[in-house]
């Protein structure tokens, strides 16, 4: 069985306008922005991310290891929403795609931490 998550693209404000698929400076951009956001800590930039490689949207491939890295990261800070949609994704992972998913986000906190310092 094959999750397919909707998400009304606005990523969370981001960007005034709809992303064009056809625009794929635009997706870059969009992508670009979650991950600035992300190493700021951002929550919903964290969630943004696991949607956008879940789906396999704006301009990323899709990649239940790394979506589930980004739901696990922000499922830890709190977020609700993503903690389901980590499990979900991992019904359709192994466990090793699980370990290297988790291994992805303690290295992300980890490199978060030094920038921070």
């Amino acid at each position: 069985m094959s999750t397919t998550w909707v998400h009304d693209g606005n990523f969370a404000g981001r960007f005034s306008g709809p992303v064009s698929i056809a625009d794929e400076t635009s997706e870059e951009l969009l992508i670009a922005s979650c991950l600035a956001a992300a190493a700021g800590g951002d929550i919903s930039a964290y969630f943004d991310l696991g949607v956008a490689y879940s789906t396999g949207s704006h301009g990323v491939e899709c990649d239940l290891i790394e979506a589930h890295k980004w739901f696990n990261l922000a499922a830890v800070a709190g977020h609700g929403e993503a903690q389901l949609c980590r499990a979900d994704i991992s019904d359709e992972m192994t466990a090793r795609e699980i370990a290297e998913a988790q291994r992805r986000a303690r290295e992300w906190l980890s490199a978060s931490a030094r920038r921070a310092a």
